[in-house]
């Protein structure tokens, strides 16, 4: 297809011929390499082409075709005034690595301009102009040649194979079978030691499809299987974000129905879903969400009054979760037991509502990745507005719809009295709008009408206080004693402690005030180890030693603002008249470390002392060879509002005879997102050196 866009292109008005120069044909015919001489006629003004005494500009264009790559280079750059303008450009065609069927495309180009005649401002503007339209135009010719292919019955090219091969299989009596589909190879043929050839006469039979799992990446039975229907847009967006997240955060990554449901919920913008992500796996490993299911026991009081359940699944195979919210007393749940408590219990209920979607899509053999909320709102009055309960309530949907998105596939309000609207009025504002479309509400009876109950859950299974025969054991609620009820006071102790059972600590960084921890070595040999997120900004990490103490630590006024209840902080050891060499040194050499990564390390300590570990602001240096900053790394400071950062983070000092066992048990080794990540990795070195990893 792209070959025929010569000797000219009437699709491309400024491409006005091309003149072959050399060509090249290896004896295999494997590569093809042709040279061409093309004739431009570039959209500038009529005066700067009458000052340069020229009509057309000429380019040199290379194309490099290697079938046994399966790749296509193409090289240009300009005959016409090269020794006062030098334009490169470089594209490429390559097959993507984790699916065949997809081609994937590069481009870039480089302008430097030396002197034109005093029009240097001008020629830039129109070289700008003309890579721009090239770069827009680009994918619409291409289509046009393929679509031109395919009414002329052009729709496959069979792949290059070697000349020997050919001639020993026509050496054969064997009549050729019919080239099967690329199959995407599991790993474990690769380790049992299949050697290339074994691997590609391994073929599946149409009707014995291969089974698919996460080893077979983006097979196309994997994609059925586990994640649904993707165009080849919303799977490059998982592969492309797949790939970054394993780039910052080592294997320790979601499984990719989790990625796709952020990906979802920001309509596949992979800058929007990456951002919320992040905050929302900092966030995860921060209160150790993923081990809740195993570690949290509900509060009796909960079990006894909190009139919500699991119960069955809808026809679609959805998990349903039923909520008689109507029976239930928010004002002394939250009276008893606190808000803190009571979105601990939500997000158990969330986390199992995540486990019973990977085991209804083992069960139905289709993707399920969200479960049905059927509410009852039968009793509710105005007591269920009771200024906590709506906070809590408001509190609940905003973390569930950070960290949960597209989890709700449906959402049945059943038997919604007079009061609904104005409890509607108060929460609709936090629910997302594509949340929003997912709901449908009945009043009265009108569940059991047409369009009501029936069409959505199978008649044996709604419950019997619907008016069904199946029996529900969601607990039916009722007044909590007020003998239950606890004093602010006490909910106040237990909300910060329900906060603080973390083993990470979050901090503020800004501007030119770094924060500092500080710790103390006796024994020469100890070791000292870290394991921080970076959640907002870029940082630098250091780490000193120092044979003072520092003065007590000074608390920036600024560390008010924190990353999440009781809140961040920052703190500065180092004093502004030390010098480094003199008062402390540096033990380990900067590391930058980008927004949204996640770093472990180690450091054995040579000397007893002070070690201070400090994060410190990361400021965008400008490009080397140009008085201008890149455009990375404008766009990089766009992000860091007020020039803030934020990093969460656990330290551990470990003696020496401990690390060199193993270091599988430090707490840092735990990911925190293993629940959510299909293979987690835990650290296993024993390294007696300084090690960082990210």
């Amino acid at each position: 297809a792209y070959e025929r866009r010569f000797p000219t292109c009437p699709l491309i008005p400024m491409f006005v011929a091309s003149d072959t120069v050399s060509e090249y044909k290896s004896e295999d015919e494997a590569i093809h390499v042709i040279e061409r001489r093309c004739k431009l006629d570039i959209d500038a003004p009529r005066l700067l082409k009458k000052i340069a005494g020229v009509d057309y500009v000429y380019f040199v264009q290379k194309n490099s075709l290697n079938r046994r790559e399966r790749t296509l280079h193409i090289e240009a750059y300009n005959e016409t005034f090269s020794n006062r303008v030098i334009i490169n450009e470089h594209c490429c065609y390559t097959v993507h690595p984790d699916n065949e069927d997809w081609t994937c495309f590069e481009q870039s180009a480089s302008l430097d301009i030396k002197s034109f005649f005093g029009f240097e401002s001008t020629v830039e503007k129109i070289a700008m102009k003309q890579y721009t339209s090239n770069i827009k135009k680009g994918k619409e010719i291409i289509e046009y040649y393929l679509k031109q292919l395919e009414e002329e019955g052009i729709t496959f090219v069979p792949r290059w194979t070697p000349p020997v091969a050919c001639k020993l299989e026509s050496s054969t009596s064997y009549t050729r079978r019919p080239v099967s589909p690329a199959i995407n190879i599991p790993d474990s043929a690769t380790k049992e030691g299949l050697n290339n050839k074994e691997i590609l006469n391994t073929s599946s039979s149409p009707s014995e499809p291969t089974a698919g799992t996460p080893d077979d990446k983006l097979d196309a039975d994997y994609i059925k299987r586990y994640l649904g229907d993707l165009t080849p847009m919303q799977e490059s967006c998982l592969i492309r974000l797949r790939q970054w997240l394993q780039e910052t955060h080592k294997g320790k990554i979601p499984k990719d129905e989790h990625i796709l449901r952020f990906l979802r919920a920001r309509d596949f913008n992979i800058d929007k879903a990456r951002e919320i992500l992040c905050q929302s796996l900092t966030w995860r490993k921060q209160h150790q969400v993923d081990y809740i299911l195993d570690t949290w026991n509900p509060p009796q009081v909960l079990q006894d009054y909190y009139a919500g359940g699991w119960h069955h699944h809808d026809k679609d195979g959805r998990p349903l979760y039923v909520l008689r919210l109507g029976q239930m007393d928010t004002k002394g749940l939250v009276r008893a037991l606190g808000e803190e408590a009571l979105l601990r219990y939500v997000l158990s209920i969330n986390e199992e509502g995540l486990r019973r979607c990977e085991e209804n899509t083992k069960v139905f053999g289709r993707p399920i990745s969200s479960w049905t909320c059927l509410v009852d709102l039968e009793g509710l009055n105005m007591r269920h507005l009771w200024r906590p309960g709506v906070k809590a309530l408001l509190r609940i949907i905003e973390v569930v719809e950070a960290n949960y998105p597209e989890t709700l596939g449906r959402l049945l309000i059943l038997r919604a009295p007079r009061v609904f609207p104005v409890l509607w009025t108060l929460v609709s504002p936090f629910i997302d709008d594509n949340t929003r479309k997912k709901f449908l509400i009945y009043a009265g009876n009108d569940y059991q009408g047409p369009g009501g109950l029936l069409d959505y859950i199978d008649k044996e299974i709604i419950p019997d206080f619907l008016g069904g025969e199946c029996m529900c054991e969601v607990p039916e609620g009722g007044l909590v004693p007020k003998s239950l009820y606890r004093t602010a006071e006490e909910l106040e102790n237990e909300d910060i402690k329900l906060w603080t059972e973390t083993i990470y600590q979050s901090a503020s960084v800004f501007k030119g005030a770094p924060h500092e921890v500080l710790i103390q070595i006796v024994d020469a040999s100890s070791v000292i180890t870290w394991d921080f997120d970076v959640c907002k900004g870029d940082i630098v990490f250091n780490i000193f030693h120092s044979k003072r103490a520092p003065q007590p630590p000074k608390k920036d006024s600024l560390g008010a603002h924190s990353i999440t209840s009781p809140g961040g902080n920052n703190v500065q050891l180092i004093d502004k008249v030390w010098q480094l060499g003199r008062d402390y040194s540096m033990v380990e050499s900067p590391l930058i470390c980008k927004e949204g990564e996640s770093v472990q390390g180690s450091h054995v300590t040579r000397w007893p002392g002070f070690y201070i570990l400090q994060w410190k602001f990361h400021s965008m240096p400008a490009c080397a060879t140009t008085n201008l900053p890149r455009v990375d790394d404008v766009l990089a400071s766009l992000q860091v509002s007020s020039h803030k950062c934020k990093v969460m983070y656990y330290t551990e000092v470990i003696g020496s005879e401990d690390f060199r066992g193993s270091m599988t048990s430090l707490e840092s080794s735990h990911s925190g997102f293993s629940q959510l990540s299909a293979a987690t990795t835990s650290s296993s070195q024993s390294h007696s050196s300084s090690m960082i990893s990210r």
